[in-house]
């Protein structure tokens, strides 16, 4: 009986807000028909009558502007509340350090009012070390979103149990296969035609890396921007060789190993983007310098990856005109990890699970 009361309890709550929400305009129209039609004064030409006809009628206008901004107030507050529900379960917070990294990141969408977009990243520890995706949807906003959260959603259960990188990037092609199937039915049940963008045409640009616990860094590219290397005042693209092509379109052939790319030495940090970054534009049309950005934001001083984040997002802000034409993340690792220090990884058969 408890449970069913605390259930029915927000349904009655929920009909008596609507009740208000009709009842209030409701009272004041009536208000100025009663007072048309039963008022005597109300009939009266003279200056006296009309000025207070005129302030009867401005005084039911008034409060039905008043209510109606105060219910628009209540939506959009409700609407905010759902978009960071939204953007938290999709973009979940990642933790200042993840297995001795330090992370900081970031995520602009370029629909104003949406809070989340086509831009993905995350951060797992695995076993055999800690697996990094950045990618970026056709598109951008809300309508990107979804296929975003079907690569993430595939990408935090196969990096826990796919050993091989290149196996977890099939698992993300055949998520995102499906996922479009299924989006493309859903439309042409709903609309009784064929969707506006064909699936041949939806794609994902991904980047897969693997920093394992001597910080050797492994790396799949499938049409994305490569990563920046930051350290020692330098900002140096991390390119290993010709990417692959994006998700979606094309098959993946059937060798897939990941390509070794370096080491990330302790003190270093990678930067992480999506193009948005990299081709946001200014009123005269030029590109957002990006390296120079980064050289400026790590010369003389230690990488501190927050601040990297807020130099490049401040920078890009100013570039843009504070209105970025598409969605833009952005993500900084640094290896706090002791040179000698064995990694600490989870221990063989445990999933590791983040709080954040």
């Amino acid at each position: 009986m408890i449970r069913i009361r605390s259930r029915a309890r927000p349904a009655t709550r929920r009909s008596r807000r609507r009740l208000l929400a009709l009842g209030l305009p409701t009272a004041w129209g009536a208000v100025a028909i009663t007072y048309k039609l039963g008022c005597p004064l109300a009939q009266q030409n003279g200056l006296g009558a009309r000025v207070v006809t005129s302030a009867v009628f401005f005084a039911v206008g008034t409060g039905l502007v008043l209510h109606v901004r105060r219910v628009l107030l209540r939506e959009v507050r409700q609407a905010r509340r759902v978009a960071g529900a939204a953007q938290r379960a999709l973009l979940r917070p990642l933790p200042p350090r993840i297995d001795g990294l330090r992370v900081a990141a970031a995520q602009l969408s370029a629909d104003r009012g949406a809070s989340i977009g086509g831009d993905l990243y995350e951060v797992i520890p695995t076993e055999q070390g800690v697996r990094v995706v950045m990618g970026d949807v056709r598109g951008h906003g809300l309508a990107a979103a979804s296929t975003a959260a079907a690569v993430l959603g595939s990408f935090r259960e196969a990096v826990h149990d796919e050993t091989d990188l290149g196996d977890v990037l099939r698992r993300l092609q055949r998520a995102l296969a499906r996922h479009l199937r299924e989006h493309a039915g859903d439309e042409q049940r709903s609309s009784g035609r064929e969707p506006d963008t064909p699936v041949a045409e939806e794609f994902v640009t991904l980047l897969l890396l693997e920093i394992r616990g001597d910080g050797t860094l492994h790396v799949l590219n499938c049409g994305h921007p490569w990563p920046y290397l930051l350290g020692a005042g330098r900002a140096v693209p991390l390119a290993a060789s010709e990417p692959l092509p994006p998700l979606g379109p094309f098959p993946l052939p059937a060798e897939l190993p990941a390509e070794p790319c370096g080491r990330l030495r302790p003190g270093d940090a990678l930067f992480l983007h999506t193009d948005g970054a990299e081709e946001a534009r200014d009123d005269h049309g030029r590109f957002f310098p990006l390296a120079d950005v980064l050289t400026e934001a790590v010369r003389g001083t230690p990488v501190c990856p927050q601040t990297v984040l807020r130099t490049v997002l401040a920078q890009l802000l100013r570039h843009t005109g504070k209105s970025p034409a598409d969605d833009v993340a952005l993500l900084v690792l640094r290896n706090d990890r002791c040179p000698h220090a064995p990694h600490a990884g989870p221990p063989v058969g445990h999933r590791t699970h983040r709080v954040t």
